[in-house]
This record gives C-alpha cells, sequence and structure tokens, in this order.
C-alpha cells in the first residue's frame, strides 16, 4: 500500500497544476452524526454563493449516503471514482444545478488509492483544468470521524462543523472537533434547528469551554451562525427543494446568507495572507499526498 501511495505522489508532483489566475476556495462541512442537516445546508450554502454571481461547485463526498442528487433534484450515474477507473472523463459526471452552480459527485477517499493507473490520473490532472474558474467547492462529508471524511477537512481551506441542540448531536460533534483539530487548528460550529441566538450561543459556549480544557489553546473554535427550526425547511427537504429559494427572505434564508457573507468576509481576510493560488487540480494534489 506504501509504495502504491508512492507511486500516486510521483505521478501528482509530475501533473501539479500549473500557476494559473484561480484561487478556488475550499469549504468542508461535516458533523457528528447523520441528520443534523448538513447536506441541506451545504447545498443552501452554494445555491446563495451562485446567486451572488460566484461560480461554485458542490462536491458530494458522502457517497455512501449520497443525497446532493435527491435534493437538487438531479440523477447520477456516475462519479469522480468511475473517471479515476477510466471508465469515463471527468466532464462526464459533472451536472448543472442551475447558473453558476454544478454538482460533482464524490467517492470516499480510501476508495481512490485503489485506482492509480498513470495514464489515466495524468489525464484527469490535465481535465482538472475545466474546473479553474471555480470560486467556490463546497465539500458535503460524510458524518463521523472515518479516516477518509478527515482527508477530506485536511485538504479543505476551512472546516464547518454542523450540529443540533440535541445530547448524542453535541457529543459527536464534539468527538469530531477533537479529532480534526489534530489537522486543523481553526474550525467552525454551525448551530442548526435552534430556538434562538440565546440557545445556539449558549451550546457553543460549552462546547468551546470543554474544548479547550481538554484540546488546549491552540485551538480555535469559531460560532460562524445559527439556523432555526423551520417548518419552511423541512418542507424543501420533502419536496427536494431548496429553501434559499422556495422563502429568500425566511429567518432561516437570511440566517444562511449572513453565515456566508461572514465566511467569504473570513476568507478574504485570509487570501491576503497566503498568495497560494488553489484549483480543483491543487485540491485533489493535496488530497492524495495525505495517503
Amino acid at each position: 500500500m506504501q509504495s502504491q501511495a508512492n507511486k500516486l505522489k510521483e505521478i501528482v508532483e509530475r501533473n501539479s497544476p500549473k500557476k494559473r489566475d484561480t484561487n478556488t476556495k475550499f469549504i468542508a462541512v461535516t458533523s457528528g452524526k447523520g441528520g443534523v442537516g448538513k447536506s441541506t445546508i451545504s447545498a443552501n450554502m452554494a445555491n446563495i454563493l451562485a446567486k451572488n454571481g460566484y461560480k461554485v461547485a458542490l462536491f458530494d463526498a458522502d457517497i455512501g449516503l449520497a443525497n446532493l442528487d435527491v435534493i437538487l433534484r438531479v440523477s447520477i450515474d456516475k462519479n469522480i471514482l468511475h473517471v479515476l477507473k477510466g471508465e469515463c472523463s471527468l466532464s462526464d459526471i459533472i451536472i448543472e444545478v442551475s447558473k453558476n452552480l454544478i454538482l460533482i459527485p464524490g467517492e470516499s477517499g480510501d476508495e481512490i488509492l485503489k485506482y492509480s493507473d498513470q495514464f489515466i490520473f495524468e489525464r484527469f490532472f490535465d481535465e482538472t483544468a475545466m474546473l479553474d474558474d471555480l470560486d467556490f467547492v463546497i465539500i458535503d462529508t460524510g458524518a463521523g470521524i472515518g479516516g477518509h471524511i478527515q482527508l477530506f477537512l485536511e485538504a479543505a481551506d476551512e472546516v464547518i462543523v454542523v450540529t443540533v441542540p440535541d445530547p448524542a448531536a453535541i457529543t459527536d460533534a464534539y468527538a469530531t472537533i477533537k479529532v480534526t483539530s489534530k489537522i486543523k487548528s481553526s474550525l467552525y460550529m454551525l448551530l442548526n434547528m435552534t430556538k434562538n441566538e440565546k440557545e445556539a450561543k449558549l451550546i457553543f459556549d460549552k462546547i468551546k469551554k470543554v474544548a479547550m480544557a481538554n484540546i488546549g489553546g491552540d485551538l480555535e473554535l469559531n460560532l460562524i451562525g445559527k439556523l432555526p427550526e423551520d417548518k419552511l425547511i423541512a418542507r424543501s427537504v420533502k419536496q427536494r427543494t431548496l429553501f434559499t429559494n422556495d422563502s429568500p427572505n425566511s429567518y432561516a434564508s437570511i440566517d444562511l446568507k449572513n453565515i456566508v457573507n461572514n465566511l467569504i468576509f473570513k476568507l478574504e481576510r485570509k487570501v491576503l495572507k497566503d498568495g497560494e493560488r488553489r484549483s480543483f487540480g491543487s485540491f485533489f494534489k493535496r488530497l492524495i499526498e495525505q495517503f
């Protein structure tokens, strides 16, 4: 396995994306357990960004329990693993959802190692150039603390941990924060299905207090925002629509717009300090280099 990983790294080094005028930002949305609204939040965040003129891709990295295709009402036949197996090209799997928004069906990180054909990888890195104009990639990861999930979190620029005011979900969210803190010094939390801002802040403060006591002061943990428990969101999920389209002026939509604006502001400040140019190809390079 180690020699295979070395082979992949050699291929990556030979095919590192050339320095282009691109700076794609990669945001991973994760959770400690399922059922907390992670995929709904990912899809609606991407929708808000696209409606604001940004070119956005949703990367479904939770292929085992993939549901972005259901949320977005699109049909998926193949994913990125089929590209790496040489069964299709990258352009074959990309789905245009709406103006400025595409879906990239993904696959768990550990599966990628099984396919390391040099020619296919070289072709894949060439094909990633078609995504060089992306402003954002929202990565909808699986829930939990599995090794393949951590690969995507480490390769991402920012990580948002989603949880709800449920003791089990909060415990699992803390476990995710604790494990991820070993690879990320800065994490964001998003509290979903909350009664109000006071409840969200109270839960966050408790989690942060435990994290600071047990993980250490090196971790920067911030609350990126909260979303209300809203029947409009539940209805949109059932109807397979996006609540930011159905009810753009609802409390939920306004809260998520504020979260997105807050995230953009923080990312723009970081870009000023970071000269590295990022693209989908360079993201995949970072992903593979972790094996």
